[in-house]
């Protein structure tokens, strides 16, 4: 069952989609607003900062992308596009523009609900007691406080989902971590179906970690294989 306090703002124009996740949603435990438009979801989402945002692509006026690049404006929380177009590219660009998953129209509601406990997860799949703060390549990481800092200083401003790619990296500093375990690690995926979300989060993480004055290649891709962070 979901954390009640969780809220979720969910945007399509489809009633039969917003009605059938928000009550999935719902009777999972979680708050859910609903929105129809881009314009609609924008203002709910000025009111107020969401857990999770649940973005349809094809919206009347703003679109789902324009949306989210509004919101990752002003929110660090998870997005989920929800797209009747599902080819490679539609995928890559959600990403790219700060979404942290794509689910492909039709879904059911078991997918759905395990793309949303996965977002949400905050560190659920490290068990055991362990030490919050991490220093590797010149960054101090603290789990606890969700910050990541440079050695000169600078703040590094990471989406959760790029915060958990990063702690990820930095748990295995000089070894190689696939991508199937990154997957496995920092979304909380299961059943591995498609790896190049890594590659295009690898990608977002470096620009940060380049806008806060680090060297974006203490991040080493491992060809045909996954990424490395420099111990």
């Amino acid at each position: 069952m979901a954390d009640e306090s969780k809220s979720i703002l969910l945007v399509d124009d489809e009633q039969s989609i917003t009605d059938f996740v928000s009550y999935s949603l719902m009777k999972d435990g979680y708050k859910v607003d609903v929105a129809n438009s881009g314009e609609d979801g924008f203002r709910l989402a000025c009111a107020r900062n969401y857990d999770l945002y649940i973005l349809d692509i094809m919206l009347p006026g703003m679109d789902g992308y324009e949306l989210c690049r509004r919101i990752r404006s002003r929110s660090s929380s998870p997005v989920l596009f929800l797209s009747a177009r599902d080819t490679e590219l539609d995928k890559v660009v959600g990403l790219e523009i700060g979404g942290d998953d794509y689910l492909a129209k039709p879904f059911g509601v078991r997918e759905l609900i395990a793309r949303v406990h996965a977002l949400l997860r905050r560190g659920a799949l490290e068990g055991g007691v362990k030490d919050s703060v991490m220093q590797a390549s010149g960054i101090t990481l603290d789990e606890d406080r969700h910050t990541a800092v440079g050695d000169n200083g600078q703040n590094i401003d990471l989406t959760p989902r790029e915060f958990e790619l990063l702690a990820c990296l930095m748990r295995e500093a000089g070894k190689v971590v696939t991508r199937e375990d990154l997957l496995r690690q920092a979304w909380g995926w299961e059943y591995i179906t498609e790896t190049k979300t890594v590659d295009t989060h690898i990608k977002r993480l470096r620009d940060k970690i380049a806008a806060a004055g680090i060297d974006p290649a203490i991040i080493e891709t491992v060809r045909g294989y996954g990424y490395r962070l420099r111990a």
